[in-house]
């Protein structure tokens, strides 16, 4: 076996940024994401048993995705979410005090693994490219296990509360700018060519966007998660003029497995 292929195996997330080195790192369903969303909401709660409240919280986020994709989140009512659940209206309010609430859950959920998953990168000791692959591994990777929660916070976007709306919107800005900080480090350190950083930056948000958006139209056409994160990370490399020895490289900074 080639050793640079062995060390890149044997290397951890975000060296190493395959699915499985990804969910090795980061816990973002099933129990470690509902003890996270219990944390976060519980001092508005009444029930404070976790062992209670974190099955029922469960019920009623995904209830309440179930019904903003079929419905729509500004015509569902608290009464409907009484009937999917089957938890009674009190029951309801011993968790949440309005619909409002709920989409503060959902959007905080989203902006502290956007914040830890993202922002943690800058704490990394990456090469320009390679902090460009880990940002688009690891965006699309969570797009992929937290898919409801992205969906929701994109669609439902407009008929949330105003200060939940920016909050939203800084989330995306606050991705692109790191994407423009890399890219400008990049062309500085002579790596990459790009005349327009901030255009690319948001081009490679959209095509990112499109894999919650559109994720149907992937599956019929059986494009994996991996698949389309290296046909992103492939044309951002293209756009910033990068020649055929980095693009195919594996997907991992070589560099740092040297001797």
């Amino acid at each position: 076996m080639d050793p640079e292929s062995s060390n890149f195996e044997l290397a951890q997330w975000p060296v190493n940024t395959t699915i499985e080195a990804f969910k090795a790192k980061w816990h973002l369903e099933g129990e470690p994401l509902w003890n996270s969303v219990f944390e976060m909401h519980k001092n508005k709660m009444q029930i404070k048993n976790a062992k209670v409240a974190i099955p029922n919280l469960e019920k009623i986020l995904m209830a309440t995705f179930r019904l903003a994709n079929s419905k729509g989140f500004e015509a569902m009512s608290l009464r409907d979410l009484k009937r999917e659940t089957g938890i009674s209206m009190g029951g309801l309010y011993a968790y949440i005090g309005s619909k409002n609430d709920l989409a503060t859950v959902i959007l905080g959920v989203l902006l502290k693994y956007m914040d830890k998953v993202i922002g943690g990168l800058a704490n990394e000791d990456l090469a320009p490219v390679n902090y460009l692959r880990a940002m688009v591994f690891g965006e699309i990777y969570m797009m992929e296990i937290l898919n409801p929660w992205y969906y929701f916070c994109f669609m439902e976007l407009k008929g949330l509360p105003r200060e939940q709306q920016q909050k939203a919107m800084d989330a995306e800005l606050r991705f692109e700018s790191i994407a423009i900080n890399i890219i400008n480090n990049g062309i500085e350190e002579g790596q990459f060519s790009c005349e327009k950083p901030e255009l690319l930056a948001s081009q490679v948000a959209a095509q990112l966007q499109q894999w919650h958006l559109k994720h149907w139209k992937f599956k019929l056409r059986e494009v994996t998660t991996e698949e389309y994160g290296k046909f992103v990370f492939d044309s951002l490399l293209l756009n910033l003029g990068i020649d055929d020895m980095f693009k195919n490289a594996p997907s991992a900074d070589t560099r740092q497995f040297a001797g």
